[in-house]
């Protein structure tokens, strides 16, 4: 039997549907699939939204209301590759509002879920040179597209 596909199932305490229509927004290529709800005798308060399945440029992403039990972490985090500095900026403020930015372009949102909010031009500059680049890097929050470029020289 072959496997159909791989998909991220992230746990949230009570805010999947909030989390989900709020990526739904913020990505042009992002919609929401289906949500389903509790029923009675199940683990969550009947008619309470249980999974909420989207779509996000093309990746299919599960949000399920689980309670407080876990949360998310940095150890799990979605990379997007920005094309440019308007896009870049964009959805850094919009993921960094009520939320947490870290180095290197790395944001965590206020549903506890993180970003890599990155440019897309980064592994040619990467190759052209590696070291000068990871530095200029290393002293950024949000990703500046044209100092990258600079240290690459």
């Amino acid at each position: 039997m072959a496997i159909q596909s791989i998909t991220p199932f992230l746990w949230f305490d009570t805010q999947a549907e909030e989390a989900a229509n709020f990526y739904a927004a913020l990505f042009p290529d992002a919609h929401i699939l289906e949500v389903s709800r509790y029923g009675r005798n199940m683990p969550g308060p009947e008619g309470s939204v249980m999974v909420v399945a989207m779509e996000i440029a093309g990746q299919r992403v599960s949000l399920m209301n689980g309670g407080p039990h876990f949360k998310l972490d940095m150890a799990f985090s979605f990379l997007v590759n920005c094309e440019d500095q308007a896009e870049i900026d964009r959805l850094w403020t919009a993921l960094g509002d009520g939320g947490k930015p870290s180095q290197c372009g790395w944001v965590t949102d206020r549903f506890g879920l993180t970003w890599q909010i990155n440019y897309a031009g980064l592994p040619g500059l990467m190759r052209r040179n590696g070291q000068k680049v990871m530095e200029a890097m290393m002293t950024m929050t949000r990703i500046d597209i044209q100092a990258l470029k600079a240290a690459a020289g």
